[in-house]
């Protein structure tokens, strides 16, 4: 099955970042789509608004036609929870928290909820990525936390990309997977104290893995 991959996109570099995420992951055959949440209060969109800020973000990397879901939820975190959820996908992907220096890696307020009990995996996109003329990934890292799921989708995405699978720690990365903490529900992210430190030390996209739930990304590069 191809993986269905949604990125939370409000039109600001920080979720243009996670727009260029979002297309180094969706190998062909995978679905990408964008979301953006709509609150019930104020600093929110309207609802014309906020298409046409999706219409833009599919207009700037030429597919137009690609899923595009307003959501009205009072709480981001909650309402791109309840999306994932709704479309079975696979991956949710953010962008770092505003200010970010470029080439950190900083999950901000939703993703940060979604990585302590969120049932997709989550991706976080380093500052700044959406400038780089032609992301590529040479090397995937991996803490796998003891969970064979993390290491799976850490060896089908290296060789959906050509590239090589490391351990942390052991040299230059372009990417990490990071496995959940054994304590997780499966199925559930959660982050344990040492890889939330690893994520917040990337610089370099960051891809966390709910308990025993592998990607297959061979899968979307076969759709």
């Amino acid at each position: 099955m191809a993986l269905k991959i949604i990125v939370s996109y409000d039109d600001t570099d920080n979720d243009r970042d996670a727009l260029a995420l979002g297309r180094l992951l969706a190998l062909p055959g995978a679905e990408l789509s964008l979301a953006y949440v709509r609150h019930s209060f104020g600093e929110s969109l309207d609802q014309a608004a906020a298409e046409e800020l999706l219409a833009r973000g599919a207009n700037s990397i030429g597919t137009a036609e690609m899923p595009k879901y307003v959501v009205i939820n009072p709480a981001t975190s909650v309402g791109l929870a309840e999306l994932v959820e709704q479309e079975d996908a696979d991956v949710l992907v953010f962008g770092s928290e505003y200010r970010t220096a470029k080439g950190l890696v900083k999950p901000g307020i939703s993703a940060h909820k979604l990585l302590l009990g969120g049932g997709s995996a989550i991706a976080v996109a380093p500052a700044g990525l959406w400038t780089e003329a032609d992301p590529s990934v040479a090397t995937v890292g991996v803490i796998d936390e003891g969970d064979i799921a993390a290491r799976q989708t850490a060896e089908s995405l290296a060789a959906a990309l050509g590239a090589t699978v490391a351990e942390h720690g052991s040299g230059r990365l372009d990417l990490l997977v990071v496995g959940s903490r054994k304590e997780a529900p499966p199925g559930k992210v959660v982050l344990s104290a040492s890889s939330d430190y690893a994520v917040e030390a990337a610089n370099y996209p960051v891809l966390v893995i709910p308990r025993e739930t592998p990607l297959d990304f061979g899968a979307a590069a076969a759709g």
